[in-house]
């Protein structure tokens, strides 16, 4: 089975606090990524219900687990994760120090589909997903979700500025 990924940028909503607590929205409803998913209210709803542990992985990658997500919910906004970087395992403590410096600053859900339709612009309303694991990524596909660290400094806010407006520019080209 291939798992699909759905990259979140989540801007001051996801912090890291005493080092290694990480909490935040994985995924926002409503809004399309870059490949024309959009997540609709109650997608997870069914796989958080079956109560599997939902994993915390490095970009994706199955064989670098960098800590536990202690809780993960669905509210009215999207998914939201708090959890804990382990600062015992080497991919954990190098996760930390990148999220608090700002170096790593998304979110990323990998799940798989379980009921979709497509919208009028091609994209996919994906309505029910069996959500699989979280990862903390460097290139998040949905452009309004991203990990900000305590203590930001507000010295990037101009460049994250400048992302935005590249972005949004993309997106303006894209619908023609």
């Amino acid at each position: 089975m291939s798992l699909e990924h759905k990259f979140c940028h989540v801007g001051a909503d996801v912090t890291v606090t005493d080092g290694s607590v990480i909490s935040g929205y994985a995924s926002l409803f409503g809004l399309p990524d870059q490949g024309g998913d959009t997540v609709m209210p109650g997608a997870y709803r069914a796989s958080l219900a079956k109560g599997r542990q939902i994993k915390m992985l490095w970009q994706h990658d199955p064989a670098q687990p960098i800590g536990v997500w202690d809780e993960v919910r669905e509210d009215d906004r999207g998914l939201w994760v708090k959890g804990r970087l382990l600062t015992d395992v080497a991919k954990g403590r190098e996760a930390a120090s990148l999220v608090s410096a700002g170096a790593i600053d998304g979110l990323s859900i990998g799940y798989r589909t379980v009921k979709a339709q497509k919208d009028d612009k091609g994209g996919r309303l994906l309505s029910q997903l069996e959500l699989w694991e979280v990862s903390l990524v460097t290139f998040p596909m949905l452009p309004d979700a991203r990990v900000a660290a305590k203590g930001d400094d507000p010295t990037y806010a101009p460049l994250r500025e400048l992302a935005a407006a590249f972005e949004d520019a993309r997106r303006l080209m894209a619908m023609g």
